[in-house]
C-alpha cells in the first residue's frame, strides 16, 4: 500500500468524486464507482473477499480509532481526510468517518437456475435493500429489477441493504422480455388472489416476483408467472409492506429448501 495522503480541501478531485456518488443515486452507473458510507458496509465487502478501489477515513478516525485505522488500512489506497472535508461528503447526519470506493461489477449475465428475486419497478430504496437482506439471507443468489425500478447502488439502498449487495448478482434495467432467460417459474406475490403461502405448491428453486409498492405486480409480468400466492392476515389489514412480505415468502422458500 502507498503511504496515505492527507487531505484537506474540499476542491480535492477525490473528494469531489465520492460528493457526487454521495448526492446522486445513478452517479454510479456513468462512473462505474459506487460509495460505501460507513465501517458496517466497509467491513461487509471485507468479510465477502470484495475489493475496494480506495479507503477514505476522517483524520480524527484514522489518530483515535486503531479498528477503523486498521479497516482503512486494508484498502490499496488511503486518503485521510480533514473532519470537515469529510463530514461535508455524507447524506448522514451523523457521518461515520470511513468510506470505500467500490468498482460497480459488471452485470452478470441471466443464470437461468438460481433461486431468484425479480423486482418490478419498485421505488423506495429502504424496501429494495431490505429485499436484498433477506434475499442473502434466505439462499437467493441472484437479483433482477426491471426498469423502473430504484438504482441498485445508490447510497440509501446500499445503506439499507447492509451488506448482502456483496453476496448477490444484481442486475438491473431490465426490460420483461430478459425474463425469458429464466427456466425456473415466476412465482408472483398478490394481496387478494392466490394460494395462501402456507398451503402454496411452491416451486425449488424459482423466481420470487414483488411488485411496485402501490400497483402490485404489473399484469404483464404476472400473467408469465406459474403461481400467485397471498399470505394470510388475520388482523385484518389489506396488505403488507413489501420489503416484510418478501421476508415472509422467501423465509417459507427457504425452510422447505432445507
Amino acid at each position: 500500500m502507498n503511504e496515505p495522503r492527507h487531505i484537506q480541501s474540499r476542491d480535492n478531485p477525490l473528494v469531489a468524486r465520492v460528493r457526487k456518488l454521495a448526492a446522486d443515486g445513478h452517479a454510479y452507473r456513468r462512473g462505474g464507482e459506487a460509495w460505501l458510507e460507513g465501517d458496517h458496509l466497509c467491513s461487509a465487502l471485507r468479510a465477502r473477499g470484495r475489493p475496494a478501489l480506495q479507503a477514505l477515513v476522517a483524520e480524527s478516525a484514522w489518530a483515535g480509532d486503531a479498528r477503523l485505522r486498521e479497516l482503512a488500512l486494508w484498502a490499496p489506497q488511503v486518503a485521510v481526510l480533514a473532519d470537515p472535508v469529510f463530514k461535508a461528503l455524507s447524506g448522514l447526519e451523523s457521518p461515520a468517518p470511513i468510506g470505500f470506493l467500490v468498482a460497480v461489477p459488471a452485470s452478470p449475465a441471466i443464470d437461468p437456475l438460481a433461486p431468484t428475486v425479480v423486482l418490478d419497478r419498485l421505488q423506495d430504496a429502504g424496501n429494495v435493500g431490505s429485499i436484498l437482506r433477506s434475499a442473502s439471507a434466505f439462499g437467493v443468489t441472484q437479483v433482477l429489477a426491471l426498469r423502473g425500478s430504484v438504482a441498485l447502488w445508490s447510497p440509501k439502498v446500499l445503506r439499507a441493504g447492509m451488506g448482502a449487495h456483496f453476496a448477490l448478482h444484481l442486475i438491473e434495467s431490465l426490460d420483461l422480455d430478459a425474463l425469458q432467460a429464466l427456466r425456473v417459474p415466476l412465482v408472483a406475490t398478490s394481496s387478494h388472489g392466490g394460494h395462501m403461502l402456507r398451503d402454496a405448491p411452491l416451486p425449488r428453486p424459482c423466481a420470487w416476483v414483488f411488485g411496485h409498492e402501490g400497483q402490485g405486480v404489473a399484469p404483464a409480468l404476472e400473467a408469465r408467472c406459474a403461481l400467485q400466492v397471498r399470505i394470510p392476515q388475520p388482523g385484518g389489514e389489506e396488505s403488507l409492506n413489501v420489503a416484510a412480505a418478501a421476508a415472509v415468502c422467501l423465509y417459507e422458500s427457504g425452510c422447505r429448501a432445507q
